[in-house]
């Protein structure tokens, strides 16, 4: 199976001027695809070549893993921001409410936990079995999947993110990345969690990804 990147929804030039089209060419065109090379290249003729991208980052370990990893994160990220103004569900509004004070709260806690991770990474939102939400940092390409968590949103706090427009200010690049938050997929994911619980953890679907139907509806 030959891995690709998912196709960018929207223009080069459409986050502007919170991430510039240079960045976009940059993170996008050289470091996402970097890894999907990378990953094409290391499973052929290894038990992975025929697997899909999620069966790889459950089982898979060392490069295959991390390049798996970082294809699965940055198709997330890039699906998480929208250059039109959202807002979050009644739903997934409640549920933040409820177990993070207000939507304020629950961003100065995400915001503060991608301002404090040491080196490169990542900042999810997460929804447990228990429909307990949780705000996890991971390193490096680790993402919340191999922990039984299903993600509902990301943030990428590797420099290839934000050093072109913002250089070491990260929580400049925090607060400018908050505003292109696509509350409609992160609302869609919370709405289809369960769903998406039994393609991780139970039903692999060979070169399926959790928002491929919200692609497609959009």
């Amino acid at each position: 199976m030959k891995h690709e990147s998912i196709k960018l929804p929207y223009t080069y030039d459409a986050l502007e001027p919170v991430m510039s089209t240079e960045t976009l060419q940059y993170h996008y065109d050289k470091h996402h695809a970097g890894y999907v090379t990378k990953l094409n290249g290391l499973i052929q003729d290894t038990e992975f070549e025929s697997k899909s991208l999620i069966e790889i980052i459950k089982h898979a370990d060392g490069a295959i893993f991390n390049n798996a990893a970082q294809v699965y994160n940055h198709d997330f990220f890039w699906t998480t921001l929208s250059p039109k103004k959202t807002t979050p569900s009644l739903e997934l509004q409640s549920i933040i409410t409820t177990q993070f004070g207000s939507i304020e709260e629950f961003k100065k806690d995400f915001l503060n936990k991608g301002l404090s991770l040491f080196g490169s990474g990542w900042v999810w939102l997460c929804l447990d079995e228990g429909e307990k939400l949780s705000i996890l940092t991971t390193s490096n390409a680790e993402n919340p999947i191999r922990l039984g968590l299903v993600p509902l949103m990301v943030c990428d706090v590797w420099e290839h993110a934000y050093y072109i427009d913002y250089r070491n200010a990260r929580g400049d690049y925090l607060e400018g990345w908050w505003k292109l938050l696509n509350w409609k997929f992160i609302s869609f994911n919370y709405a289809n969690y369960k769903k998406h619980r039994e393609e991780y953890f139970s039903s692999f679907c060979k070169g399926n990804i959790p928002y491929s139907d919200y692609i497609d509806e959009v």
